[in-house]
């Protein structure tokens, strides 16, 4: 039995309002006698629009707001895109529902470009992330790569305005919003490894509401739960938020008959000179101890020493 309305908390951006909206749908297509309604909630990473956000420092600029007003009981859900979401959650909450994953790889977007081959030397490309410009420092030395925040309409008006000859942005993202004729070309994940968790939604419940976890378990999708939980422990281990050179991605593979999960993470240098990429399989049903034990290798390898620095230097500079 579901309860009659239903409060889902949302960052005010156009894309988590188009993410929100099609999670509303979908309940509301399951239950037609639910009504459920979009609250929007402005978050620390959404004011401050002028910093890297490898500067602003913390974890869950995105999220730690909506959490708060699950916490207080006036919203019953949160959707969030992973990618946005620490490893490590309030004690009451849990990413009950992962739906099925969209596109995870990063796009390549230009106006007079067909791909990060064709930029001349010295080209300026437009990104917020710390895990594109050191992958992408590593493909293409010789690009000069700034810093470009907002939100997506944003960052493709600065492209059209002549800012940069190319930006990157999520082909999730693009896809949600209609917008996939955008991107010019798509970097592999052997070229630039996605995001934790990039191209899912995550939907975050109170542990204690078990009505309504099992009234929207429809929404679940098992290989996208199980793949972003072993990239989920793997940032853990490294104790990373999402503003650090971190990338890792997980495929579903097939070993003697077997589903395996293939698991590969990065650890980089901001100038992609340093970078420590492994890769692992293991048995589908052991997610957390193969992300664990991927993470424990880049240690091993240098990638704690690499995260220091990267720290140091957000800090030295902010």
């Amino acid at each position: 039995m579901m309860r009659k309305t239903i409060k889902i908390g949302t960052r005010g951006s156009l894309l988590a309002v188009t993410q929100s909206t099609w999670t509303k749908k979908q309940i509301e297509d399951r239950y037609p006698e639910v009504s459920v309604e979009l609250v929007k909630i402005v978050t620390k990473g959404d004011k401050i629009l002028d910093v890297p956000l490898a500067k602003v420092g913390g974890k869950g600029l995105f999220v730690k707001e909506i959490e708060e007003a699950l916490l207080r009981q006036e919203v019953d859900l949160a959707v969030h895109s992973m990618k946005d979401v620490p490893a490590e959650l309030p004690g009451p909450l849990h990413l009950g529902i992962i739906p099925g994953r969209e596109d995870p790889r990063d796009a390549f977007v230009a106006n007079n470009y067909s791909s990060p081959a064709g930029l001349p030397a010295g080209a300026r490309v437009g990104t917020s992330s710390l895990r594109r410009r050191c992958q992408l420092a590593a493909l293409r030395p010789d690009l000069v790569i700034e810093n470009l925040r907002g939100n997506l309409d944003t960052r493709l008006r600065k492209l059209d305005e002549g800012r940069y000859e190319a930006i990157i942005l999520a082909s999730a993202g693009l896809n949600r919003l209609g917008l996939s004729r955008r991107a010019v070309s798509y970097f592999s994940p052997e070229e630039m490894l996605p995001a934790v968790g990039q191209g899912a939604l995550g939907i975050e419940l109170r542990r204690d509401d078990h009505e309504l976890l099992a009234g929207l378990a429809f929404l679940n999708d098992e290989t996208t739960a199980v793949t972003v939980a072993a990239e989920r422990a793997f940032l853990d281990q490294l104790e990373g938020g999402c503003q650090v050179p971190i990338g890792a991605f997980c495929r579903v593979a097939e070993q003697a008959g077997k589903k395996i999960l293939a698991l590969s993470g990065l650890v980089a240098s901001e100038d992609g000179r340093e970078v420590i990429r492994l890769s692992r399989s293991g048995p589908w049903d052991q997610a957390e101890s193969l992300g664990r034990g991927l993470a424990d290798e880049v240690i091993a390898a240098g990638g704690r020493e690499i995260l220091a620095r990267v720290y140091n230097s957000a800090q030295g500079n902010g």
